[in-house]
């Protein structure tokens, strides 16, 4: 059939239309360059103990890096500190550029003494997501900090403008060097952390107002976003605000149906954005994050407070700390981590809506099913994944990868991606996954705590999760309707499922998010190929590629 005739006038309509959306996006895409003097600091003592604390600028936490949609982000980071140094972008997808990753798989580390510039672009992505130090264990001893991508001004956005953001970075903390803590992980002795920091600041203590704390400062009647990110190392917490109901918006670059709240568990790397209207008397109430997993009382240092103060207030906060859920409720948890919807209606990133692409009706092409475990190997204790503790190269997987194919560094697919090794090994564990083709991940954990999974590059979908075994016909509870876009999804002492689409070439770490788990082994690699070289397809290295 010939092809209908299209009038030059339309034609040209046609094509001025599309470079004016062109123009448009690229008008609005800015350039931020930053330079970080990465540093500790022995004064700060954010504990009361003599202890080394990671600062970038002085800071802790670190700045905020305030972007847009679309916005290029240049961090010059100068490193001060007497180990090698990368920072990683916890969410941010760097799409068809995993060269900027900063994980031990993608980049050499930047030594003592020197610098070098990371440049990466906010690609269609909105969100909450926070940044931290990837290697060397250094984030237990700070190093991190909060990443707010804005929406476009013509894109429209789910909610009402509120009258303030506020960033909460809130995680927990070691009253011992990060070295000290660093130096010992190997052994079965070392007591996780014990403290938990608000903003880098103690518990709000009513005993003793000249101690440290976090407050946030609110007009009676006016609404409130709080971006809030677990920048700890291995407690989860549960969020809430004395007599405040929270409206749950967004997480990890994904729009949610809104629902209201009194309390929101938070797992290790997560970021969620919560809307808080300052509708209760004039006075002072608690905020608090208390540990999951954990008997910690009120009063314990692992409780963290933090003080919301209307601007007219005279009253300090009192009476008891608002109840939280039983901290050892897995259900609880994963009942309302199962809450958490897709708003399938509304645009983020881009104009279409995030339901135009879903898991409804995809087909799988490949199962990975990750078992976390704890193995003793040549007398040392371990985290593995299917039996395999990954054992980091000096050539990072992605120069390997470039140069040689990755010849000599490591053997694509050499472990099992769906079992697990008879015998415990420590070994380069890289799984091929293949692009464009859907894949589902099973993560089991066999650890007694509650565990974090990430994957850089990517966010996928979070179809299921439950206690006990994971089988096939788990699959049946899984919701294929509206599951949620994220980077980090919490896996109960029992399993996770998510779906991803590999359409991200390149080199990309999946992890458990608890720092020892991590250090100790609890990660892979997933190559994504594309065997096109056009640079569309995937950049080529940085000019100030290290060697």
């Amino acid at each position: 059939m010939a092809a209908p005739f299209v009038a030059p006038q339309f034609k040209l309509a046609i094509c001025a239309i599309l470079v004016l959306q062109f123009l448009v996006t690229t008008a609005t895409a800015a350039d931020i360059f930053l330079d970080w003097h990465v540093s500790t600091d022995f004064n700060l003592k954010p504990v009361s103990t003599d202890q080394p604390v990671i600062t970038i600028n002085g800071m802790f936490p670190g700045p905020l890096i305030n972007a847009t949609t679309n916005d290029v982000i240049h961090v010059n980071v100068f490193n001060h500190l007497d180990d090698p140094l990368l920072f990683t972008w916890n969410g941010i997808q760097q799409r068809l550029d995993s060269w900027q990753d900063g994980v031990s798989g993608t980049n050499c580390p930047v030594q003592p003494g020197r610098n070098w510039t990371y440049a990466f672009q906010a690609k269609d992505q909105i969100g909450t997501f926070s940044y931290f130090p990837s290697v060397n264990f250094l984030k237990a001893g700070g190093g991190f900090g909060p990443i707010g991508v804005n929406n476009r001004p013509v894109i429209s956005v789910p909610l009402p403008k509120p009258e303030a953001e506020s960033d909460l970075l809130i995680g927990d903390w070691y009253s011992t060097s990060y070295k000290d803590v660093r130096s010992r992980l190997n052994a079965t002795d070392v007591l996780p952390p014990d403290w938990m920091l608000i903003n880098g600041k103690r518990p709000y203590m009513s005993s003793n107002f000249s101690l440290s704390y976090e407050t946030f400062n609110v007009t009676q009647g006016k609404t409130y976003l709080l971006r809030i990110s677990n920048v700890g190392t291995t407690w989860s917490f549960n969020f809430r605000i004395q007599d405040h109901q929270m409206v749950l918006v967004e997480t990890e670059g994904s729009y949610v149906n809104q629902i209201e709240l009194e309390s929101l568990d938070v797992h290790v790397g997560q970021s969620y954005s919560v809307l808080v209207t300052a509708n209760q008397d004039a006075a002072d109430y608690y905020v608090v994050a208390s540990p999951k997993m954990s008997n910690a009382t009120n009063n314990n240092t692992l409780v963290g407070v933090a003080v919301l103060h209307y601007d007219n207030s005279t009253t300090p906060a009192n009476g008891s700390l608002p109840c939280g859920p039983d901290p050892f409720d897995l259900q609880f948890s994963i009942n309302q981590a199962k809450s958490i919807r897709w708003n399938l209606t509304t645009g983020a990133a881009r104009p279409n809506p995030q339901g135009t692409f879903n898991v409804s009706n995809v087909t799988i092409s490949e199962t990975f099913i990750l078992n976390a475990s704890i193995a003793t190997i040549d007398g040392l204790s371990h985290y593995t994944v299917n039996n395999v503790s990954y054992l980091t190269p000096d050539t990072p997987l992605k120069l390997a990868d470039y140069f040689s194919n990755g010849s000599g560094v490591y053997e694509l697919d050499a472990f099992s991606k769906n079992s697990s090794n008879v015998e415990a090994v420590r070994g380069v564990f890289v799984a091929s996954a293949l692009h464009k083709g859907w894949t589902e991940i099973v993560l089991k954990n066999n650890l007694d705590i509650i565990d974090t999974w990430h994957l850089d590059g990517y966010s996928f979908f979070v179809v299921g999760m439950g206690e006990g075994e994971w089988s096939r016909e788990s699959r049946s509870s899984y919701n294929l309707y509206d599951p949620v876009g994220r980077s980090s999804v919490q896996v109960p002492e029992g399993w996770s499922a998510v779906y991803v689409y590999p359409d991200n070439p390149g080199m990309w770490n999946l992890r458990s998010q608890n720092l020892q788990s991590w250090y100790l082994g609890e990660e892979l690699y997933v190559r994504v190929y594309d065997s096109d070289p056009n640079p569309a397809k995937e950049k080529p290295p940085p000019p100030n590629l290290l060697l």
